[in-house]
């Protein structure tokens, strides 16, 4: 009797489940989408209905083939994909290329890769959503149209070396960091003076202790140095204490974006690592799906970490809960990330322990009991000006479920006074505690941080721009376009002022700390802003946070069979052509320049603008006799930001060292970044020097070193060609100019004795017959 196929998306995840399903069925990938639209002509019939027009791409060939053949010979076809939108496409395309009818062809979907959930998947199947896939689909063709009519726009009103591409969530990405870099750069920090007060006490052993207590902020040196010579010679009183019950509550399980945001938070995870490792996790059968929106759990998931919290911690830890949607358009049908055993503690795969560990102490603490606190809050009297001093003290009382997981906060949700709460010593109404010291310390106000790959997650589910699927995609776009960049950056020294009265005594220090240093934070860069301010400029709708949002709220309505798909495509198509055709027609090329001065020498402008090649300053204009000077930011300068001098300070190249083996040593920057030049020779400098303060006996070293390296590889160089054969980690290849060409294997070992004809025979064999490039692994693969 034939086998049933069931087709899914990964090996991986067909391995798994074909131990669980046993012999009656065949399980075989379909490595991830299968069809695309074409991409000549948009892949769109726009006069026909937006009818999409798919291919098989060429590297998905030989897999339809392959199931093509399968499906044949076998009893029945199954589709497995993933529960989501885009895995319900994928089995719509998986009926049209293999001839199966989406009305009659099983469909089954789970949660989790488990023994139960699969056997019981397979006796409910059911057939191919087409809301769904229409869904899918209207995202598919809407991002489509977005790209095609708006990247060419930006092709024509700007020139970029690199070909600019627009799209309707990764823009409005690009633009909510751009206004966040705005304000920090036009914030204004203002100081106040924070007082703090150093008090000792007998604590329950009788041994003395220090505790602290804080006074009203005082809004400038003047009041603050007044406030402390006010208090000289005081008493100080307890004049009031009140002790509360406090608690805190355990967040929810987790969805995709507080999953991203907490690996990142605890584990330093980028967005897209996290999802690579969860979707290994899903696949071995580890966790639950892990593109969600939903904060659910099952009922049996629930029996599952009871029983375990009250196995390990005891009954008292108890305290089963259901938690509320956010997302409106979450399906309660699907369920938070969360393990699918919950006596499994750890995975043994390395690289996802880490990641599995934190979803389990989520899940885990989020069926668990508050945590008590108690705080005491004691108010202390100034004799001398009746001003008050508050101190306070907090006590864990049960720890609850802040036994397994406390949930980490980004920078702009921590204030200075977190944290800073331990335990008071017993203090009585009418005593009077003796003052060690009192400070009024200068403290300035912070602008907003900059986004985190997960803040900028956060920020998206706010506005409900985009879905689980579409977080991390969006961020490896606008970062490999070059819009905005992920680095680090350094803290710069500040001076500080403190007041300190101790000993009836006022004297005034000044003390530095570092401020501003951030890790790991998202900057636009000028090629980001400056798209940005042109696409606000023409295309409000498409930038606008509520439209894009309305947009998401549309393919939900689409996947829940409300509105037409083609029907919004067009509601939304016939005024976005006119705005495309309008600025076509009217726009001004795009400048992105800021005038910062004149140079002394020649009298000339002084502007940083966009180059073809990046953001630069010019001295001179195109159209003056003499050519215009030009030199390129550094990477942590921008256009809006860079001051006349600083600019001026980038002219210093390029720079001459001085002599090494009776040849000049010259620094510069070129297209591909800082070199060093010697002997008609090129030697690119690493981040770790500076093309601005590298000195001479930095320089000759990088010489000596890497010219020994490139003989070490060169086997044979034709000077008047300006052919080199090299060794390469892969083997000997052919390098001319800035291409390199692959030397067939039975040339490899007699690379030294190649003659110029074979050589150029080679490149002309290679360039007519270019190898084929590896294809990028999609969803699923």
């Amino acid at each position: 009797m034939a086998k049933n196929l069931l087709i899914v998306e990964s090996p991986a995840k067909a391995k798994t489940i074909e131990k669980i399903l046993g012999e009656d069925f065949e399980v075989k990938s379909c490595y991830g989408h299968i069809r695309d639209l074409e991409k000549g002509d948009m892949g769109i019939d726009i006069k026909n209905n937006y009818a999409p027009r798919y291919i098989v791409p060429d590297d998905k060939e030989k897999v339809v083939k392959e199931l093509k053949s399968i499906a044949k010979k076998s009893g029945e076809v199954w589709l497995a994909t993933d529960e989501d939108r885009e895995g319900e496409a994928i089995s719509w395309h998986l009926c049209e290329v293999l001839g199966l009818d989406p009305g009659t062809t099983k469909r089954i979907v789970f949660h989790e890769i488990t023994k139960p959930a699969i056997q019981s998947a397979v006796t409910r199947p059911r057939t191919v959503d087409m809301n769904l896939v229409n869904a899918q689909q209207a995202r598919r063709i809407l991002d489509r149209i977005v790209g095609f009519e708006l990247s060419p726009v930006l092709w024509r009103k700007m020139s970029m070396k690199n070909n600019l591409s627009a799209g309707r969530v990764q823009s409005v990405a690009v633009r909510i960091i751009a206004e966040r870099e705005r304000e920090i750069n036009a914030f204004v920090p203002v100081s106040s003076f924070k007082i703090e007060a150093l008090f000792t006490a007998k604590d329950v052993s009788g041994k003395q202790v220090t505790f602290s207590a804080e006074g009203k902020k005082q809004a400038t040196a003047e009041n603050a140095e007044a406030f402390l010579n006010g208090c000289k010679g005081a008493d100080y009183t307890v004049t009031d204490i009140q002790v509360k019950p406090g608690k805190k509550t355990p967040a929810a399980p987790f969805t995709t974006s507080t999953l991203q945001q907490e690996a990142s938070r605890k584990l330093g995870y980028s967005v897209s690592r996290t999802m690579l490792l969860a979707q290994k996790l899903y696949e071995s059968g580890k966790i639950t799906y892990m593109r969600t929106d939903s904060v659910n759990l099952s009922e049996t998931a629930m029996d599952a970490i009871t029983k375990q919290i009250g196995g390990q911690y005891g009954e008292r830890y108890i305290q089963p809960r259901k938690y509320k949607n956010k997302n409106e358009s979450a399906q309660e049908a699907h369920e938070a990330i969360r393990p699918t055993y919950m006596d499994s503690f750890t995975v043994e795969d390395a690289d996802c322990r880490r990641l599995y560990e934190l979803i389990w102490k989520r899940t885990m603490a989020s069926q668990m009991a508050d945590a008590e606190l108690e705080k005491t809050i004691a108010k202390i009297q100034i004799s001398t000006n009746k001003e008050e001093l508050t101190a306070s003290g907090e006590v864990l009382k049960f720890d609850g479920f802040l036994k397994v997981y406390m949930e980490d906060r980004d920078e702009d949700e921590i204030t200075e006074e977190d944290g800073q709460e331990g335990m008071l010593p017993p203090l009585s109404v009418q005593q009077k505690v003796p003052l060690k010291e009192m400070k009024a310390i200068e403290r300035f106000t912070r602008p907003q941080p900059r986004y985190t790959e997960a803040s900028l997650v956060k920020k998206l589910e706010e506005l409900g721009i985009g879905r689980p699927s579409t977080y991390a995609p969006t961020i490896s776009t606008i970062l490999k376009r070059g819009y905005v960049e992920k680095r680090d950056k350094e803290g710069v020294k500040r001076d500080f002022r403190i007041f300190r009265l101790k000993d009836n005594a006022v004297e005034k220090l000044l003390e530095q700390e570092n401020t501003g240093a951030e890790k790991a934070k998202l900057f636009p860069t000028d090629l980001g802003l400056v798209v940005t301010d042109f696409l606000k400029q023409y295309f409000d709708d498409i930038m606008d946070y509520h439209f894009t949002a309305r947009i998401e709220e549309e393919f939900d309505e689409v996947a829940q069979g409300k509105i037409q798909w083609n029907k919004m495509i067009d509601d939304f198509y016939n005024p976005f052509k006119k705005d495309v055709d309008n600025t076509i027609e009217k726009a001004e090329r795009i400048k992105g320049e800021r005038e910062l001065g004149t140079d002394p020498a020649s009298g000339k402008k002084v502007i940083a603008r966009m180059g073809r090649y990046g953001p630069m300053v010019q001295i001179g204009d195109v159209n003056d006799e003499e050519k215009p000077r030009f030199a390129k930011l550094k990477n942590t300068q921008s256009i809006e930001t860079i001051s006349y001098d600083e600019a001026m300070e980038l002219f210093r190249l390029p720079r001459n060292l001085g002599q090494f083996e009776d040849t000049d040593v010259v620094v510069n920057i070129g297209r591909f970044g800082p070199y060093i030049a010697h002997d008609k020779k090129f030697y690119s400098l690493g981040k770790e020097y500076d093309p601005y303060s590298i000195t001479f006996d930095e320089a000759t070293p990088i010489i000596v070193e890497k010219r020994a390296a490139k003989e070490e590889r060169t086997i044979k160089i034709f000077e008047k060609e300006k052919i080199q054969v090299l060794r390469g980690p892969y083997g000997p290849y052919i390098k001319q100019g800035l291409r390199n060409y692959k030397l067939p294997k039975e040339k490899q070992d007699n690379a030294a004795d190649l003659s110029l004809e074979e050589v150029k025979a080679i490149i002309e064999e290679v360039k007519a017959n270019p190898p084929k490039r590896v294809p990028r692994k999609k969803k699923g693969s």
